[in-house]
């Protein structure tokens, strides 16, 4: 059976050895994600609506 505070130590190491990122690195990526995601449901949008119209427009002459 593995000794607890031995773990607890070796926990401790290992997060020290952890690069944090700084404010501006995580304020940066958050900004970004936040425009790629408004992209993407842009561009989902137009897809969606284009097939729509087309849909429409096929259902409009057979029907």
């Amino acid at each position: 059976m593995a000794n607890p505070l031995l773990f607890l130590q070796q926990v401790r190491s290992e997060v020290g050895k952890v690069v944090w990122p700084t404010r501006r690195e995580v304020l940066l990526t958050t900004i970004m994600v936040f425009i790629m995601a408004a992209i993407t449901s842009m561009f989902f949008f137009l897809v969606d609506l284009t097939i729509k119209f087309g849909l429409t427009s096929v259902l409009g002459v057979l029907g």
